[in-house]
């Protein structure tokens, strides 16, 4: 390696990324339903209840309730919720259909929701399928936020200190795939200029300590403003296996994640076998 090579390394490896503080807003809030008006009250009183600590005073929130009957097509769906501006819309999977009875998608309504709608969706359990854990529901204690690539992401960080009680705890999850992993592995060793194991040690520290270093600096912002405990998830791993023990494990209330993807018009790579898989507690889909 030349010299300006490694001054290039060391000068990199020395830049590490800060968390960013800017905690969202959540006054306009849109339930969406396909229930009928007797079963609109509780589910809308259950949603109300669950998001009761977004702010002090329940009269700064602002609710909006989307029964049966108001829409019949993602096209108007989209319009309402284009003409209402919410800053959150709540829902479940598998809206205006019975395949809720079924662990194999989210229903179109929802598709094309979560890649449509600038707001975060709250994909709660469907209210019909009494699947959800006992501690789904529970106020929000646990809150977990993962993502696979977790530093420079603030909004998904911010989010999800912001649906933490105060006296919660914030776990930041960052699992490597191992199954990846060793296939770069793999491919360097058939490489004879490089060793091996030296390189499959190092690559492997620094994937972690990127990521360690990112959820330290948001730890010591979030105890600056008072907000939340952080718990550091920074593993090798297979993903959703460890992400559901994980949220077994820890009694997760709620799953933070990201769905977009700005390179596809599909949604984003892990967001959409961890929403289908995790159908027992609430996810907040950004």
């Amino acid at each position: 390696m030349s010299n300006i090579d490694q001054f290039e390394s060391i000068f990199k490896a020395s830049i590490k990324e800060k968390f960013v503080y800017d905690s969202p807003e959540f006054k306009n809030i849109l339930i969406v339903t396909d229930l009928s008006k007797d079963e609109v009250d509780s589910f809308s009183s259950k949603i109300q209840n669950f998001l009761n600590f977004l702010d002090a005073d329940a009269k700064n929130v602002n609710y909006k309730i989307i029964t049966d009957g108001m829409f019949g097509s993602t096209e108007e769906l989209l319009k309402i919720v284009s003409e209402n501006n919410p800053d959150l819309i709540c829902s479940y999977r598998n809206l205006h259909s019975q395949a809720w009875k079924f662990p194999h998608s989210l229903g179109e309504y929802l598709d094309v929701l979560l890649q449509k709608s600038c707001a975060p969706v709250l994909l709660v359990p469907h209210p019909k399928a009494g699947y959800a854990y006992e501690h789904a529901f529970d106020s929000m204690d646990n809150v977990m936020a993962i993502t696979d690539h977790l530093s420079k992401d603030h909004r998904l960080v911010n989010c999800a200190a912001k649906f933490t009680k105060n006296d919660g705890t914030l776990h930041l999850a960052h699992i490597e795939d191992q199954v990846y992993f060793d296939r770069i592995i793999d491919a360097i060793s058939k490489i004879p200029d490089i060793e091996t194991d030296q390189a499959e040690n190092l690559i492997k520290q620094k994937l972690l300590s990127d990521a360690s270093d990112y959820i330290s600096s948001c730890e010591k912002v979030l105890l600056e403003q008072g907000n939340v405990s952080v718990c550091s998830i920074v593993k090798f791993g297979h993903h959703l296996r460890h992400y559901r023990d994980q949220i077994e494990k820890e009694k997760i209330n709620l799953l933070v994640l990201n769905t977009k993807d700005n390179d596809q018009m599909a949604m984003h790579g892990l967001a959409y076998p961890l929403a289908i898989e995790l159908r027992q507690i609430s996810l907040l889909m950004l």
